[in-house]
């Protein structure tokens, strides 16, 4: 589920970002910003699994 783009939010995201950012620094920082709003998302949602339980499948230790 993509979230909407605020204006708002696109221009304080550019404002933050060094004078001499190029266009792929811009688009990792929306990559970045997308993959941690989904996150919370999951999150918020229940769709998470806890850090034991993943160790545990792939053998890990904790």
């Amino acid at each position: 589920m993509t979230t909407l783009l605020q204006k708002e939010q696109a221009h304080k995201l550019i404002d933050r970002m060094p004078e001499n950012a190029t266009w792929d620094d811009l688009m990792h920082e929306i990559y970045v910003r997308e993959l941690i709003e989904k996150g919370l998302a999951d999150s918020l949602a229940g769709k998470t699994k806890d850090v034991k339980e993943v160790r545990a499948k792939y053998g890990l230790p904790e």
